[in-house]
């Protein structure tokens, strides 16, 4: 007995619905991989810390912070520029507190300003992406090092940069397992993943 033509032509299009909705859920870690290695809009790179000396040439970085609504915290740079010479480690730090009577945890999420800038805008070690599970009343702070490549100034649409903004938005996330959390305490992992990096000059 031949099919019927219609339940064909369901069953294909139900198919095509299935590999949409994995190819939109694969998109998100492909768009974030694609941002990380190409600087598109906005989003720093990952890399080892410059081996050579630094450079003359002096960038400033600026450094915001955000807080996403329903999340009962206050989130902060401890200081908000800071000069660096290009090829220079750079170390900040940034301040997550628990304002709320019950555990919280975030997740924050970055971009840099100009977006020409961010291909150029290295990150060492972040906190960024990972969940960071605070108890009521407890406060932290969260290294990010970095340094700004040389190569900026062969950019013809970055060359003249000389202020760069590295902001942050911090997230509600879903709170890890209490083993997890309770194994690998945020401010101890992050103090370490930052490494000995010198800091550079910075104003409050």
């Amino acid at each position: 007995m031949t099919a019927n033509p219609n339940r064909r032509i369901a069953r294909r299009l139900a198919v095509v619905a299935g590999i949409m909705l994995a190819g939109s859920f694969a998109a998100v870690p492909f768009y974030d991989l694609f941002c990380r290695v190409t600087g598109y809009n906005g989003t720093p790179g990952v890399a080892e810390a410059p081996a050579g000396p630094a450079r003359p040439e002096v960038i400033t970085v600026r450094f915001d912070a955000n807080t996403a609504p329903g999340l009962p915290a206050e989130f902060r740079p401890v200081a908000r520029k800071m000069e660096v010479r290009l090829d220079e480690s750079g170390l900040a730090f940034y301040e997550f507190a628990n304002l709320s009577d019950r555990p919280i945890t975030g997740t924050a999420s970055f971009n840099v300003t100009p977006y020409a800038a961010g291909a150029y805008f290295s990150k060492i070690a972040c906190f960024c992406f990972e969940e960071q599970t605070l108890a009521p009343g407890e406060r932290i702070e969260m290294p990010v090092s970095f340094f700004v490549d040389p190569a900026i100034l062969d950019d013809p649409e970055a060359k003249g940069v000389r202020e760069i903004t590295l902001s942050y938005t911090m997230h509600p996330s879903d709170p890890p397992a209490a083993a997890d959390a309770a194994a690998t305490p945020g401010s101890t992992r992050l103090a370490e993943a930052a490494g000995q990096v010198e800091p550079a000059a910075i104003e409050n």
